[in-house]
């Protein structure tokens, strides 16, 4: 089993390598889920031999492993992305009582669904559509709306 672990652990670590990177804050909010959904996107890609695809199956089945993700990459990567959103709340692009945790949930939820379902993952029509209707929930009304 030592080759297993080994082969587990590179993965680990490409994985790992990808998610490390900061997220992208370019201002266009948009545009940097665009890039990190993306970016998950190709990691889970083609689902039948991706790392990423390798990875959380493995996890499934060893609950030590699945600790690790969550410690060292998960949880890391969704205060990442949550400090993306706080900005884009302080800048008024995210309605202030936005519920962050719902708003990750709505964003990677469908491609871990389209995954274990085996739905193929999204185009980028598709992930355009899906960003935009969950900002459109997100994103405080316009002054001219009356109250």
């Amino acid at each position: 089993m030592p080759a297993r672990r080994t082969a587990r652990d590179e993965q680990g670590r490409r994985i790992g390598a990808v998610l490390a990177a900061a997220p992208p804050d370019t201002g266009d909010l948009t545009a940097d889920l665009h890039s990190r959904l993306t970016e998950v996107i190709g990691l889970l890609t083609p689902p039948h031999n991706s790392p990423g695809t390798g990875v959380i199956a493995e996890a499934l089945q060893d609950p030590d492993l699945a600790r690790d993700l969550r410690e060292r990459i998960i949880r890391p990567r969704i205060a990442t992305f949550k400090e993306r959103l706080r900005r884009a709340q302080d800048a008024g692009q995210l309605h202030p009582d936005a519920d962050l945790d719902v708003a990750l949930d709505l964003l990677y939820g469908p491609l871990y669904q389209r995954l274990a379902l085996h739905l193929g993952m999204p185009d980028p029509a598709y992930l355009h559509s899906l960003i935009t209707h969950v900002l459109r929930a997100l994103t405080p009304p316009t002054s001219s709306a009356p109250h």
